[in-house]
């Protein structure tokens, strides 16, 4: 370049600086071109791989993503379904609990009544024999008494026929008497 420069000088033609020689434009366009082909050839192809791995790796990732979204669906899904059905066996178990403790009440109901019916007629049992024993005895203490009082108003022994007839007649007016007073107290 320098040496075109004092040739020009010589020559006395001037030459505008910021306009390259043609031989300059030239082998810069040579050199460009093998740029061009060498980034066309192995960088490009090199960027676009690498581009490509980049979007095949984010496309699985959001397929992944996607799918585990999906299984974490079906196991909500799941789940709800299982609690739903553990929900209604708790309440179906709570109702039949309900159910047998109502049953089991009532039957100890029944058998307490049966028990106390059972043991009031043993009572009333009791009762009735006792009050039949305890009338025997009254009957057989009044009806000696009976005897032995008449015995002393009428002044003289009775005989075992009379004195019986005597007092099983004084002990049925006793009870006529006991009758009519209670069903006066009524």
């Amino acid at each position: 370049m320098l040496t075109t420069a004092l040739r020009m000088a010589e020559e006395g033609e001037t030459q505008n600086p910021l306009i390259p020689q043609p031989y300059d434009i030239i082998w810069s366009a040579v050199i460009f071109v093998v740029l061009l082909l060498i980034f066309w050839k192995v960088v490009l192809p090199r960027m676009q791989a690498l581009l490509d791995e980049r979007a095949a790796a984010i496309e699985g990732g959001i397929k992944k993503a996607e799918q585990a979204q999906a299984e974490a669906a079906a196991a909500l899904e799941s789940y709800n379904t299982q609690l739903a059905e553990a929900r209604a066996e708790a309440s179906r178990i709570k109702e039949q609990a309900r159910a047998d403790a109502a049953k089991i009440e009532a039957d100890l109901k029944a058998r307490a009544i049966e028990d106390a019916e059972r043991i009031t007629a043993q009572a009333q049992q009791r009762i009735e024999q006792e009050r039949q024993t305890a009338f025997a005895s009254l009957k057989t203490e009044v009806g000696s008494l009976a005897l032995d009082l008449s015995e002393k108003v009428v002044g003289e022994s009775m005989d075992d026929a009379r004195s019986a007839a005597i007092v099983d007649r004084f002990l049925a007016d006793l009870e006529r008497a006991d009758l009519q007073r209670d069903g006066a107290g009524r």
